[in-house]
């Protein structure tokens, strides 16, 4: 969430975690969405920059978006560690 004050990072962290918890049907707390969607913006954020090139650092709902994707994808990786895919 590059450009971001910590505030907002963590606010959009939160948006995005919770709708990445809607989208894969998932169960956690607000801090846990938090640290979803902080640690899904980094890997959103890294997987589009590679195969794009730009990663919508521009404004707050590309971001979102990105964090939303990376946020689903980080879901994913931790249910296919746990083996409940």
């Amino acid at each position: 969430m590059e450009g971001f004050g910590w505030i907002m990072s963590i606010i959009l962290g939160a948006i995005a975690g919770w709708i990445a918890e809607k989208i894969m049907k998932t169960d956690t707390g607000l801090l846990m969405n938090i640290i979803v969607g902080i640690i899904g913006a980094l890997i959103g954020n890294f997987i589009f920059d590679a195969l794009i090139g730009s990663s919508g650092e521009g404004s707050i709902i590309g971001q979102l978006i990105v964090a939303v994707i990376g946020a689903c994808i980080l879901i994913w990786l931790v249910r296919m560690v746990r083996g409940r895919a």
